[in-house]
């Protein structure tokens, strides 16, 4: 029997950084009330929203082994209100003994005392979200915090028993050099986090600097944007140094110590059930995939008149399954097993997947590994263009 994963949406940031492009705002105090407040709401009323939105109404009973406080930047919550949210959690949702429970913070949004608290409540894994070590960087895109309130946070989560932290760190920022990305990496190997993630800038349109990028614009420093050729080699550059110190590269942008893989995470690209709460975020049974409202005003005023704030609903066709098996899979550097598709979908029907894999091993795209077929190093920084030979192959 599969286990449930459970996500939390907290669409708050204490500021909005230019390369951002998730639905996430900064927002007063007290509008973190209402929304924790309509929050709990979702939570005990899951079967009833569940099932006027034609969702597996069910799925929320599966015995749960990981959740995750994600946004935005939980953290600005406050433990009380945290606190009231986990509450209503633990009487709807049935929560193994032993769960990973994954916490994001920003450096500087909360201190120890909160650190204690949130420890208490049983938070087991903290994802910080350092971005660089370097305090130029930092400020151009708008972060508040200084690499030193990154390394005090780590410190105090430390000294309180904390022993499953995550690092993002984030390649390609304005005024990035070889030489501050190469000390980024060793000042985050120096703290010795159990897991690091490294995403490469992404020039999109929906954030202030991406648009900037585009339009060939100074704002928001994007002209001090490293190029394309510079994103590939500080790639290159964290997977050699962080596989030197020990980490496993798992996923495309993730590294781990042996044994701290995000659990959570893993469910997205195995395949495995997981439900989301709060504004904007996104569900999936196995074979249904819903979203709520991201915008926290509409999601708010639905619940608010007894209504499902779900606002999309997707059942997968059969294919669609199946590109999904490929391009999510292909993401593990444990990579898929055919034989797995096989024996649920069919020899006949995976056909012309099969033949697409084929093609991809004789260009060397697609290698084998233990009868696992997973993406070669060469492909890794072309992933999204290897992904799309799987959509409607």
């Amino acid at each position: 029997m599969d286990h449930l994963g459970v996500y939390v949406q907290v669409p708050f940031c204490a500021s909005k950084c230019s390369f951002c492009n998730f639905s996430s705002r900064v927002a007063r105090r007290d509008v973190y009330d209402g929304y924790c407040r309509v929050l709990c709401e979702e939570i005990e009323c899951l079967p009833e929203l569940y099932q006027s939105a034609g969702v597996d109404s069910g799925l929320y009973r599966l015995p749960a082994d990981t959740l995750y406080f994600g946004g935005g930047t939980p953290s600005l919550l406050g433990a009380a209100r945290l606190g009231r949210v986990l509450d209503s959690l633990r009487r709807r949702i049935a929560f193994i003994s032993e769960i990973e429970f994954t916490l994001e913070m920003t450096p500087g949004s909360a201190g120890a005392e909160f650190l204690r608290q949130a420890r208490g409540s049983g938070v087991t894994r903290l994802s910080i979200g350092a971005q660089s070590f370097a305090d130029p960087e930092l400020r151009s895109v708008g972060r508040l915090h200084s690499s030193d309130d990154t390394r005090q946070l780590i410190a105090d989560a430390r000294a309180l028993g904390f022993r499953n932290i995550s690092l993002d760190l984030v390649a390609g920022l304005p005024h990035q050099t070889a030489a501050s990305w190469q000390a980024t990496l060793l000042s985050a190997i120096a703290l010795r986090p159990e897991h690091v993630s490294v995403y490469l800038f992404e020039i999109d349109e929906k954030s202030r600097l991406g648009g900037e990028v585009l339009r060939h614009g100074t704002r928001y420093h994007a002209q001090f944007v490293p190029d394309d050729d510079f994103m590939a080699e500080a790639y290159e550059t964290a997977r050699e140094r962080l596989q030197k110190e020990g980490y496993l590269q798992y996923e495309i942008s993730n590294f781990a110590l042996p044994g701290f893989e995000s659990e959570h995470n893993l469910k997205y690209w195995q395949l495995k059930p997981y439900i989301g709460l709060g504004a904007g975020a996104h569900s999936f049974d196995g074979q249904c995939r819903w979203e709520n409202e991201s915008a926290v005003e509409v999601y708010q005023s639905s619940l608010a008149c007894n209504a499902s704030p779900i606002c999309a609903v997707r059942q997968l066709s059969v294919s669609e399954q199946v590109e999904e098996f490929f391009f999510l899979g292909l993401r593990q550097r444990a990579g898929i097993k055919l034989a797995t598709a096989r024996r649920r979908w069919g020899r006949q029907l995976l056909g012309p997947w099969t033949q697409k894999v084929e093609s991809l091993e004789r260009d060397g795209w697609l290698e084998r590994i233990n009868q696992n077929v997973r993406l070669a190093d060469r492909a890794l920084l072309v992933s999204n263009e290897i992904f799309q030979q799987f959509i409607a192959a």
